[in-house]
């Protein structure tokens, strides 16, 4: 990573790209053109699949590139986050990879599915909270009790960067990408994306898609500083920090234009338009970018090319 504390540059994220190849997807990208939709209007509408990942999101990129930027020694000392679900399925999926033990805390808004499958690889799981910020409490003082590696969802650099690796994706897929729509939790994903494409691309749009029941990073913008939310109110469990951290709020605050706010309505029915005109099955955080554009929260000019992250694999938007 970067020697200067607190950054995350298109250098680390080009060492990040080269890190994780051969261990994450080169995930496609998928032109909507033939679909019928209120998406496309005159524009190009182009998704990028990171819902095929091993683990069924982007947030695998992330965590390989921290376990293998990480001493062996906090390795074999073993791998323990908080995760809304996504999160926690990198870090299993790592700690596999890494030969050590994964404990996973998840907040009781988290999809029994993702449970399961955590289960399934072997990983401890603990419920624990009603919302991210709460598991993150119980899973800090486990670590810190145990001497494990606690690896925090979006805040580490090394995480940021690995996110990153998306952005380098879109650019080298897509030539003449004018906007890019990012559906934003803690703001890893939007963090490292931005850096990428707005270092190679600066005049790309970046806007960030949060749900109206967790405007973390909206109300943080608003009043120029750090804001923790009183409640959550969305469903959408992936997309439900409190707060986020200083480095993503820097980040995003030079790198991302626009953040707009759509409802859990808006992302269901957005995910079924995935499922019933892609055949992609999208969670709610999935869908995000994609309602944004049916609900006009963005905008795009006539001709325009945009791409979508399609972020997340799920069922919870076909309810």
């Amino acid at each position: 990573m970067s020697d200067q504390a607190g950054t995350v540059t298109l250098a680390d994220i080009r060492a990040a790209q080269s890190r994780i190849a051969g261990k994450v997807r080169y995930t496609p990208v998928l032109d909507a053109a033939p679909m019928r939709s209120p998406v496309i209007a005159d524009s190009r509408l182009v998704l990028k699949l990171d819902c095929l990942q091993p683990t069924g999101s982007f947030k695998v990129r992330g965590a390989v590139n921290t376990l293998l930027s990480m001493p062996q020694d906090q390795v074999a000392r073993g791998l323990i986050t908080a995760s809304g679900g996504n999160h926690g399925l990198a870090i299993a999926y790592a700690a596999r990879m890494g030969g050590t033990r994964a404990v996973i805390y998840l907040p009781t808004s988290a999809p029994k599915d993702k449970a399961d499958k955590l289960k399934a690889w072997d990983a401890e799981v603990v419920v624990e909270g009603a919302v991210f910020d709460e598991a993150a409490l119980a899973a800090t003082a486990r670590a810190e009790a145990e001497g494990m590696t606690f690896v925090h969802p979006f805040a580490p650099p090394s995480v940021i960067a690995g996110q990153g690796t998306l952005g380098l994706e879109i650019v080298e897929q897509i030539a003449q990408v004018d906007t890019v729509l990012v559906a934003i939790g803690g703001g890893g994903l939007i963090a490292g994306l931005a850096t990428a494409i707005k270092a190679l691309r600066p005049n790309v749009r970046i806007v960030g898609i949060e749900p109206e029941g967790a405007p973390t990073h909206h109300a943080s913008r608003a009043a120029g500083r750090l804001v923790t939310l009183d409640a959550i109110t969305t469903v959408a469990g992936t997309l439900a920090p409190r707060r986020t951290e200083a480095l993503n709020f820097e980040l995003v605050s030079a790198h991302v234009d626009e953040l707009v706010l759509v409802s859990d309505d808006a992302m269901r029915e957005a995910a079924r338009w995935l499922w019933f005109e892609c055949g992609l099955s999208a969670e709610l955080s999935g869908a995000a970018g994609v309602a944004a554009l049916m609900t006009g929260a963005v905008s795009v000019r006539p001709g325009s090319t945009v791409c979508a992250l399609v972020c997340g694999a799920g069922t919870d938007g076909l309810g």
